[in-house]
């Protein structure tokens, strides 16, 4: 009936509905479709936001997109760069490619070389790290699920 627009429901049995989906009341009546039809489409280099401190540039594409569900980065490794010591492991898959220099991505034991053109996929699970041991900043164009940017 409610989806034949001849009744209305009550709050109540909005909510009973809104139980098997996961979105709150407030959502629900906060939602905005012509937004998410007028997301931004075009990200321009000055609007990326850098989200890494310290020497590595991660520049984070579609940061406000009201649906992101991919975190895509602009990536760059100056010369002795490194995720650090210990390896990181969580949820998703990465994939990438590296657009200039060099750089070494290690993933569980596995010690890999990246040229430009080169490119990885793994799940994100397996123990990983980047580093930039050679004589060139290195460029990589990557993407990350979910987006825990």
């Amino acid at each position: 009936m409610i989806e034949k627009n001849s009744v209305s429901p009550s709050i109540s049995s909005l909510k009973k509905v809104l139980g098997g989906i996961p979105m709150s009341l407030v959502e629900f009546f906060s939602l905005d479709l012509e937004q998410e039809n007028q997301a931004q489409v075009v990200y321009r280099a000055s609007e990326l936001t850098d989200i890494c401190s310290g020497a590595i540039t991660m520049k984070l594409i579609g940061k406000a997109h009201p649906s992101r569900a991919i975190a895509f980065l602009d990536e760059t490794y100056p010369v002795g760069a490194d995720t650090g010591d210990e390896m990181y492991a969580h949820e998703g898959e990465e994939a990438g490619m590296l657009v200039e220099g060099k750089l070494e991505l290690t993933v569980g034991s596995e010690v890999f070389i990246l040229e430009p053109g080169d490119s990885y996929y793994f799940e994100s699970s397996k123990p990983h790290r980047f580093r930039n041991p050679f004589d060139a900043p290195a460029r990589l164009i990557s993407a990350t699920t979910p987006a825990n940017f």
